[in-house]
C-alpha cells in the first residue's frame, strides 16, 4: 500500500500492535488486519449489526460513564490521529460522527461520514466502498478524481485557503440536508451542532486548520466522552461553553486529572497546545496502560466466549433438527410396519380363499406367516380359521416326513409352467419403472398416509358418564358402552387402511403403461394461414367424431375410426364450418349429438348444427373475448360461457338469450358444470382463484378455492366431488369438494408438477382418473390423480407438418381424451396426433 498511502488511510483499522508499528516507522501497510473478526469486517468496509457511530453511542440516554472504557476509546482515536500527523497530514474531521464503534469497542475512522453530518448509522454500516480517508482534504481530492468539486490546487475567487474553500463547499452541499434534518429527531439536532463544537478558535477566525486544530478536537472529544447530560438543552449549553474552557462542575470535582488534561488540549492558542508526541507520552495516557491491557484482555475473552456460545447454539440447533428427523423416521417406520402387517393379512386371506397350500409362494417368502396368531382375528371367519388349521397340519406333516424339498420343487415347477415369458417381461418392466420413480412414489405414499392419518385422528369417543342407583351400582350412559368403544376402534382401524385400495389402484394404473405411441397424425393445416394454432378439441357423445377449432376461424369435424384405418399423408375433415372470428373454445353437446357450442375472440357465443353445417343460434351479449363454453351434462339445454369482460353468462339454447349473469372482478378464463348437477357452476379466474356458484343464488360464491399463484386457465371435474385445475404457475391442483367445511378451501389434496406452463393455455382433459395437459416444451404430460409426478410424456417435433419448417417455441395448445388409453393432442403449429398409452 506504499504507492497509495498519499490518498489517505484506506481500510483503516486500529489495534495496539499497529501503534507499535507506527512508532517504529513500519506503518506502511496500514490495512493489515488485526483484532480478529471485527477488524476483518472493518477492513472490508462491511459492518455487523451492533456497530454504530461514536456519535450515536455518546448520545444514548442510558449511557453510563466508564472511565476505563472511555479512555480505551480515546486512546484508539489518539493513535489514529497520531499516524496521520506522523505523515504531516491534518485529519480535519476528529468528530464522533466520523468514527465507527464496534460491539467490542474497537474504533474505525470513516471520513466519508463527514460528507453529511446527517448520515445515519445504517448508511455508515452499509458503506460498501471499503475506503477510509484521513482528512477532508483527501476526501476532496478523491471527489476531484471522480469529477466532482475543485481540484486541491485551485483557490476560491476570494483567494481564501483551500481548507476554508473545502469546508464552504461541504457546507453548501449539505445545506439541503441540514434544512431537512431540523425536522428530525433530537439526535440530529446534536449532529448539526457537532461541527461548531469541534471547530477550533483559529479556524473560526479564518485561519486554515492545522495539526494543532486536531489536538483541540481531541480535547472536545475527551470531554464529551467523560460527561453525560440529563437533557438535550443541557448538552447544547455545556458544549457551547466548552469553547471558553468552562467545564462542568461534576468533571472538575470527580475527575480533576482528566479535566486538567482537557484544559491543556483546549488552549485557545495553537502554539500553546501540546504536540502529538507530548500527548502520547503524557502521564494521563501512559499510567493506565495496565488497566487498558486488562480491558483489552477482557474484550478478547468476551469475543472468544461469544464465539463459543455461537458454536454451542449451532450444535444445539443441529441436535434439535436431527432429533426431529429421527422422530419422523421412527413414525415412518412404524407406519410402514403397520401397513405391511395389514397387507400380509389381506394377502393370506386371499390366498386361503383360493384353496391349496400357498401355491404361489416360496417357503422363505416374507408373506408366508408362521403362526395362525399372526392373522388378525377381526378379519378372519371361523371357516377361514378351520381351513387354515387344516392346511397348517398338512404342512407340518410334510415337514415331519421330510418331503419339504419335494414340495418346494413342485411349487417352483408350477410357477414356471404357469408364467409365460411375455408376462415375465411385463413384470420386469413394471419393476424397472417402479425403481426409476421410487423416490417420487415413496413421497406420494407418505403424503397419502399423512392425509389419512390426520382424518382418522379426529376424536370419536366421549367421556363416560356414570349414574349411580340407590344400591350403588353404576350404569354406563348411552354412547359410552364397551361394545361401542370396540366398534369405534374397529372403525378407526378400518379407516386407517382405507388408503390401500385407492393407492394400490393408482400404483397399478401408474405402472400399467410405459410409453405413448402415435396411432395417427393429422396434417390438416392451411398453408394460406399465417398461424394454424388449435385452441380447442372435443369429442361427440359416442366418441365417433371429434371437432377442432382455432385461429384459422374454422370448426373441422373428423371421423376418428376413419383416421385410424386410413394411412394417409393428409386427412380431410368430413365437415368444415367457417366462423367470422378466431375461435377460442368449443364443446360438443353430450345429449344432442348434432350440436356444438363455440366462442370466439370477438365475444360471440354460437351453437352450430353439425348436420347442416351452419349456425343454429348466435349470442352477442359479451363485450370482450370469450375464453370458455361448456354444456351441462345434467341438463343439455344449459350452456355457460366466461369472458374477459369479467362476466359469466348462463344460456338456454331454446331461448336464444342469457338467463343468468354472474359479474366477477377479474377476467374469467374457464367455466365448468359438475357432471351431476345443472344448478352449480365452477369458474376459473385471472385473479388466481376458483369460484363455485349455486346458480339459484349467484350473489356470492358458495366456496372459493385458493392455492394457485397465477391465472387459472382450465378446470375439469374428475368426478362429482373432485375437480382438477390448471394454472400458468406451472402446476395442476386436485381439489376435494366433499371435504368443504367453509367458504374458503386453501388446501388441495394433490399438486401435479413436471410440465412447463407460465405463459400460454396448454389444454386440460380428464378421463378415468388420468389427467392430461400440455406443456410449453411441446410435450404432452399424463398424470394419475394419486401421484404428483407424470405417468407418461410425449414430445412433438418442432417442425410444421405441411411447410416442413422449424417452428419457433411451439407449445401444446389443446388435449382431449377419447377413452381410457387414447387421446388427442395438438400444438401451436397445427399438428394433431392421436396418441395411445402402451
Amino acid at each position: 500500500m506504499e504507492g497509495s498511502s498519499d490518498l489517505g488511510l484506506e481500510k483503516y483499522k486500529i489495534s495496539r500492535r499497529m501503534q507499535s508499528n507506527a512508532r517504529c516507522g513500519s506503518s506502511d501497510k496500514l490495512d493489515s488486519i488485526h483484532g480478529g473478526r471485527d477488524d476483518l469486517s472493518r477492513a472490508n468496509g462491511v459492518y455487523e449489526k451492533g456497530h454504530v457511530t461514536l456519535r450515536k453511542w455518546l448520545d444514548r440516554s442510558e449511557r453510563l460513564v466508564d472511565h476505563h472504557e472511555c479512555l480505551h476509546i480515546f486512546k484508539q482515536i489518539v493513535e489514529i490521529v497520531s499516524i496521520s500527523h506522523s505523515r504531516g497530514k491534518v485529519v480535519h474531521n476528529v468528530r464522533p460522527s466520523c468514527f465507527i464503534l464496534s460491539s467490542s469497542n474497537f474504533v474505525s475512522f470513516v471520513p466519508s461520514s463527514s460528507n453529511s453530518s446527517l448520515e445515519s448509522d445504517e448508511d455508515v454500516s452499509n458503506n460498501q466502498s471499503g475506503q477510509f480517508f484521513s482528512s477532508r482534504h483527501e476526501l476532496h481530492k478523491r471527489k476531484c478524481e471522480l469529477g466532482h468539486g475543485e481540484s486541491p490546487q485551485e483557490k476560491s475567487p476570494t483567494g481564501a485557503p483551500e481548507n476554508v474553500d473545502e469546508r464552504e463547499m461541504e457546507d453548501c452541499s449539505n445545506a439541503a440536508d441540514v434544512e431537512e434534518s431540523k425536522k428530525n429527531t433530537k439526535m440530529n439536532r446534536i449532529v448539526l451542532m457537532e461541527r461548531s463544537w469541534y471547530t477550533s478558535p483559529e479556524e473560526i477566525a479564518g485561519a486554515p486548520s492545522s495539526l494543532s486544530s486536531d489536538i483541540y478536537c481531541l480535547g472536545v472529544l475527551l470531554f464529551e466522552l467523560l460527561c453525560t447530560f440529563t437533557s438535550v438543552a443541557e448538552k447544547l449549553r455545556t458544549m457551547s461553553n466548552l469553547r471558553h474552557r468552562i467545564l462542568s462542575p461534576n468533571l472538575l470535582l470527580n475527575c480533576s486529572k482528566e479535566a486538567s488534561f482537557c484544559i491543556w488540549l483546549l488552549h485557545p492558542q495553537p502554539n500553546t497546545r501540546p504536540k502529538m508526541i507530548e500527548v502520547l507520552q503524557s502521564d494521563f495516557l501512559s499510567e493506565p496502560k495496565d488497566n487498558l491491557d486488562e480491558v483489552d484482555a477482557s474484550t478478547k475473552l468476551k469475543d472468544k466466549i461469544e464465539e463459543q456460545e455461537l458454536l454451542l447454539k449451532f450444535l444445539l440447533e443441529v441436535q434439535q433438527r436431527k432429533r426431529e428427523a429421527a422422530n419422523k423416521l421412527h413414525d415412518a417406520i412404524y407406519c410402514l410396519s403397520s401397513d405391511i402387517d395389514v397387507l400380509k393379512q389381506k394377502l393370506i386371506l386371499k390366498i386361503k380363499s383360493k384353496g391349496g397350500l400357498y401355491p404361489i409362494l416360496r417357503k422363505d417368502d416374507p408373506l408366508v406367516l408362521k403362526d395362525a396368531d399372526q392373522l388378525s382375528l377381526d378379519h378372519v371367519t371361523n371357516d377361514d380359521l378351520a381351513s387354515f388349521g387344516t392346511r397348517k397340519r398338512c404342512r407340518t406333516k410334510f415337514q415331519i416326513h421330510g418331503h419339504e424339498e419335494e414340495l418346494n420343487k413342485h411349487l417352483s415347477e408350477f410357477q414356471l409352467s404357469e408364467m409365460h415369458s411375455d408376462k415375465l417381461e411385463i413384470i420386469m418392466s413394471k419393476s424397472s419403472r417402479l425403481m426409476e420413480n421410487f423416490p417420487k412414489l415413496e413421497s406420494a405414499y407418505f403424503s397419502t398416509r399423512c392425509r389419512i392419518t390426520k382424518q382418522t385422528e379426529k376424536p370419536v369417543s366421549r367421556v363416560c358418564q356414570r349414574s349411580s342407583n340407590v344400591k350403588g351400582s353404576a350404569a354406563l350412559t348411552e354412547g359410552s358402552s364397551v361394545d361401542n368403544s370396540v366398534s369405534r376402534e374397529k372403525s378407526s382401524e378400518g379407516r386407517k387402511s382405507e388408503w390401500i385400495n385407492p393407492f394400490l389402484e393408482g400404483l397399478c394404473k401408474y405402472l400399467s403403461f410405459s410409453k405413448l405411441k402415435v396411432r395417427a397424425e393429422l396434417k390438416q393445416g392451411d398453408l394460406l394461414n399465417s398461424s394454424n394454432l388449435v385452441c380447442a378439441m372435443s369429442f361427440d357423445r359416442d366418441k365417433e367424431f371429434f371437432a377442432t377449432a382455432g385461429v384459422d376461424r374454422k370448426i373441422k369435424i373428423f371421423e376418428c375410426d376413419m383416421i385410424l384405418r386410413e394411412d394417409r399423408e393428409i386427412h380431410y375433415p368430413i365437415m368444415e364450418m367457417a366462423s367470422k372470428s378466431k375461435l377460442s373454445s368449443i364443446c360438443w353437446n353430450s345429449y344432442i349429438q348434432s350440436q356444438i357450442a363455440s366462442s370466439d375472440f370477438e365475444g360471440v357465443v354460437q351453437v352450430w348444427d353439425v348436420t347442416r353445417g351452419q349456425v343454429f343460434m348466435e349470442m352477442r351479449e359479451h363485450k370482450r373475448r370469450v375464453w370458455s363454453v361448456d354444456f351441462s351434462l345434467a341438463d343439455p339445454t344449459k350452456l355457460a360461457s366466461g369472458s374477459d369482460d369479467g362476466a359469466v353468462k348462463l344460456w338456454n339454447i331454446n331461448q336464444g338469450r342469457s338467463i343468468c349473469t354472474i359479474k366477477t372482478k377479474a377476467n374469467v378464463c374457464c367455466v365448468q358444470f359438475p357432471p351431476d348437477s345443472s344448478c352449480s357452476l365452477t369458474v376459473g379466474s385471472a385473479d388466481h382463484k376458483i369460484y363455485c356458484y349455486d346458480l339459484r343464488s349467484t350473489r356470492t360464491p358458495l366456496s372459493t378455492l385458493i392455492g394457485h399463484t397465477k391465472t387459472v386457465s382450465y378446470i375439469k371435474y374428475v368426478d362429482s366431488t373432485t375437480l382438477v385445475s390448471a394454472s400458468t404457475d406451472n402446476s395442476l391442483k386436485l381439489w376435494d369438494m366433499s371435504a368443504c367445511t367453509s367458504h374458503i378451501i386453501d388446501s388441495p389434496i394433490q399438486t401435479f408438477t413436471g410440465h412447463t406452463n407460465s405463459r400460454n393455455f396448454v389444454g386440460l382433459s380428464v378421463y378415468d382418473d388420468y389427467i392430461t395437459t400440455g406443456s410449453e416444451t411441446n410435450e404432452v404430460f399424463i398424470y394419475h390423480k394419486a401421484f404428483p409426478m407424470p405417468v407418461l410424456s410425449f414430445k412433438f417435433n418442432n417442425t410444421d407438418t405441411l411447410s416442413c419448417q422449424e417452428v419457433e417455441e411451439p407449445f401444446i395448445s389443446s388435449v382431449c381424451w377419447r377413452d381410457r388409453s387414447t387421446l388427442l393432442a395438438a400444438n401451436s403449429a397445427g399438428n394433431i396426433k392421436l396418441l395411445e398409452m402402451d
